[in-house]
């Protein structure tokens, strides 16, 4: 965790500091003199913090991520946590000794990025995409989200599962990724991902270096990979929601399970559910409990709009065939299962 306040003299030897250049700064004056500026990213602060352990080439590679708020001044935020002026962030920064050493990490923080995306039920509908790599690199790439709230637009093949940021669009570019226009289909999406080769400009400019085994003097490959962790979660919410409400996948769902009792307190239907209740916390299954003295349906409409994956509703209806029903959030029918049969399916999940 690195600090929000950044010091401007660091940010001024990468050459980032003027607005010119990097546009979203938030900037303000210490009572005591000079400026800070509030951290849009941290590849600055942490490559000298870096330097502080590299030395040797022994010390490399090495790779160091976090969880952080960040802050950009966006001209227009927008979407709620989709696009906003501050958000939080996951970052990962990869020290190389070299291109071969670092094209080997980034091999597999772009499989890692793509087994996130699957995981958390949007990688069907998630593209490697070829985007500008700024000041970095020629080429780098974005994990972009087909989904009719992004604000990119991006050339896809849905058959080869790359696509092409509008901005990249050449016929050098298409050529070099294997692609053939005509097979093109332009979607809107959200970038939820990317991931740039920075080569030597951070570490170049900040003095880190690593002494080789022949004691020549060689600068750090660096490369930064970042996930808006917020923005991340807005888009499963766009993607996978329906005309009742949201539809979480169980590997980023709040609950596993969400637990409705119909009856009165000291109810059996209520003694039953409570009972429930404390056999999926012991299972270790996050469960809601719902037990409100308020209609059935608006327990329901309330449960498909909350979309926890797994419904368990507990009435003395279904203690009668000493039952429960079940309904997963993203079919349409429930059905009536033991006691055992609904604990096994919450485990499954």
């Amino acid at each position: 965790h690195l600090t929000a306040l950044q010091d401007k003299s660091l940010w001024e030897k990468t050459g980032r500091w003027s607005d010119e250049v990097l546009d979203i700064w938030f900037k303000t004056e210490l009572k005591s003199g000079g400026e800070l500026g509030l951290g849009t990213t941290h590849e600055e602060p942490l490559t000298a913090l870096v330097k502080e352990y590299v030395r040797s080439y022994r010390d490399l590679p090495f790779f160091v991520y976090q969880f952080q708020t960040k802050f950009r001044n966006e001209l227009r935020a927008k979407s709620g946590i989709m696009r906003g002026r501050e958000f939080l962030m996951k970052d990962l920064y990869s020290f190389s000794r070299n291109q071969k050493e670092h094209e080997e990490f980034y091999e597999k923080a772009k499989q890692a990025y793509v087994n996130i995306f699957n995981r958390v039920g949007i990688g069907e509908k998630t593209y490697l995409t070829l985007a500008s790599g700024g000041s970095f690199s020629k080429v780098s790439h974005e994990f972009q989200t087909i989904s009719d709230a992004g604000e990119d637009v991006i050339y896809l093949s849905e058959r080869k599962k790359i696509a092409i940021n509008k901005e990249m669009l050449t016929d050098e570019i298409i050529e070099g990724a294997g692609l053939e226009k005509v097979t093109l289909v332009i979607k809107k999406a959200v970038e939820v991902g990317n991931i740039f080769s920075l080569g030597t400009k951070f570490s170049d400019a900040l003095g880190l270096t690593y002494v080789d085994e022949n004691e020549k003097k060689n600068s750090v490959i660096m490369g930064s990979y970042g996930i808006g962790v917020g923005r991340l979660m807005g888009t499963i919410v766009e993607v996978l929601s329906d005309d009742k409400g949201i539809a979480w996948p169980a590997s980023v769902a709040p609950f596993k399970v969400h637990l409705i009792v119909i009856g009165e307190e000291g109810s059996n239907a209520m003694k039953e559910a409570e009972t429930l209740y404390k056999v999926l916390a012991d299972a270790g299954i996050e469960t809601l409990f719902d037990d409100r003295d308020t209609r059935a349906g608006e327990k329901f409409a309330d449960s498909d709009l909350i979309g926890i994956p797994l419904r368990i509703v507990i009435s003395e209806k279904t203690l009668e065939k000493k039952m429960v029903e079940i309904k997963k959030r993203t079919e349409e029918s429930a059905q009536l299962v033991s006691f055992e049969e609904a604990v096994s399916m919450a485990k499954a999940l």
